[in-house]
């Protein structure tokens, strides 16, 4: 348990300095899909599906919101 939460926190950090370079469009894409397939493992494991599928769907559908966000407030100058 100690060395999944000390991976959780190298993997927050790097993916907040690997996000400085983007886009807003790029950012959204990765925070959608990063929340949505966290909350689709999570949705799954609670009905007892496959956190995996549910973690590959949620990702899905979450990077896709991600990504219209983003391009809005792209195209609004944000």
């Amino acid at each position: 348990m100690k060395s999944l939460a000390w991976m959780a926190g190298i993997a927050s950090v790097t993916l907040l300095v690997g996000c400085t370079n983007m886009t807003p469009q790029q950012q959204g894409t990765m925070s959608g899909a990063a929340i949505g397939a966290a909350a689709g493992a999570g949705i799954a494991a609670i009905a007892g599906g496959d956190g995996w599928t549910g973690a590959a769907i949620g990702g899905i559908a979450g990077g896709i919101a991600g990504n219209i966000k983003g391009g809005r407030q792209q195209q609004q100058g944000w």
